[in-house]
């Protein structure tokens, strides 16, 4: 009974991924999903997909419960349309990442640096005279066993029985050395001015939703902070990061400036893996400003930073014109990688970009 259910519950969860693979689409664009997310779980409504279940009853046509089966009116209108019914399935934020990861054929990163933590690796390779019967090790209890009954001359070749005593008992001991663990941390940059409004910082809070979950199936420890900018920039938490705006203008360098401070004091390319990303809708003040931009990306980010990440929303009051500048200047350099994301659809093909490359 237990083998069968496992297996269905298997199949169940074979279907799951099958039906989230064919709509991965509609998944990354749609932000419901996000406000769903709890601990390493995300509760994705799924319509049209119901979970197993037993109906009781011997199928006969009268008879419904108790009492001679007459059927009574519901209330209200007829409708002519079919129900929807929607099963929100929890699915854990690794599996999200492996489906994200098939969907987009996106490569393994190799971390860069010098490692960061130490953990202790476990290992079941000792063994002891004493421990739970759970971890009993069978095969080195069952030869001691046998070399006791040899020695003493109790072992009949023709009725070979080996009985184990309290002494042979053998068990798995744990065998814990220190290693070594790549850690990382992503630096989101937001242009929080008037210019950019709702819609497009749903686009952005999308985006950053898949790149993270994508980031943290890579390494075992993942930081996040979150840099917002107006023509000044301050480091605030997530909640701000998503629903803050302002009604200044755009300095884009002053965002930079704080992330490379902040790659200086807290995460040096030595020992961290570092990925700043910024989302903005290609307004900047100045073109001078711009210039400062280049040079901090040129002279502190870039070079310890594994990949430079800009993502440029469309926007009715943006210009667009800093991802051009970007590109001009910087083309050559592969750590910068730069998107556009038009609307909901491009948010796929612009985490395509910046993970492509497995940097």
């Amino acid at each position: 009974m237990i083998r069968r259910i496992e297996r269905d519950r298997t199949r169940f969860n074979e279907i799951v991924r099958g039906r989230i693979r064919g709509e991965m689409k509609r998944f990354v664009a749609n932000g419901e999903m996000i406000g769903r997310k709890g601990g390493d779980l995300v509760s994705i409504p799924l319509p049209g997909l119901e979970l197993p279940h037993f109906r009781f009853g011997d199928n006969r046509k009268d008879g419904v419960g108790q009492g001679d089966g007459t059927p009574q009116p519901g209330q209200g209108e007829a409708g002519d349309q079919p129900g929807e019914h929607v099963l929100e399935v929890e699915v854990p934020l690794a599996e999200l990442a492996q489906l994200l990861g098939e969907e987009l054929a996106l490569p393994r990163i190799e971390p860069k640096g010098t490692d960061l933590l130490e953990a202790d690796a476990t290992r079941w390779t000792g063994l002891r005279r004493t421990g739970p019967e759970s971890l009993r090790h069978a095969r080195r209890t069952l030869k001691a066993a046998l070399r006791r009954q040899v020695i003493a001359g109790t072992f009949d070749p023709k009725d070979p029985r080996i009985v184990p005593i309290r002494a042979d008992r053998h068990y798995r001991s744990a065998k814990r050395r220190p290693t070594a663990e790549s850690a990382a941390v992503v630096i989101w940059m937001m242009d929080v001015s008037g210019s950019m409004g709702k819609e497009q910082k749903e686009l952005v809070r999308a985006e950053a939703f898949w790149i993270h979950c994508w980031l943290k199936s890579q390494y075992r420890q993942l930081e996040t902070r979150f840099i917002v900018h107006d023509a000044a920039a301050r480091e605030v938490d997530e909640h701000a990061f998503f629903h803050l705006r302002e009604s200044g203008g755009t300095k884009i360098s002053a965002a930079y400036e704080l992330c490379a401070q902040l790659m200086r004091e807290k995460f040096r390319a030595s020992e961290w893996n570092v990925y700043p990303f910024h989302f903005s809708d290609g307004d900047n003040w100045s073109g001078r400003d711009t210039e400062r931009c280049i040079e901090l990306l040129q002279r502190e980010i870039l070079p310890g930073a594994n990949q430079f990440c800009y993502g440029q929303v469309r926007s009715a009051y943006g210009s667009g014109q800093f991802k051009k500048d970007l590109d001009a200047a910087l083309s050559r350099d592969e750590r910068l990688v730069t998107s556009e994301i038009q609307d909901r659809d491009g948010i796929l093909p612009s985490i395509k970009a910046f993970l492509g490359k497995g940097r």
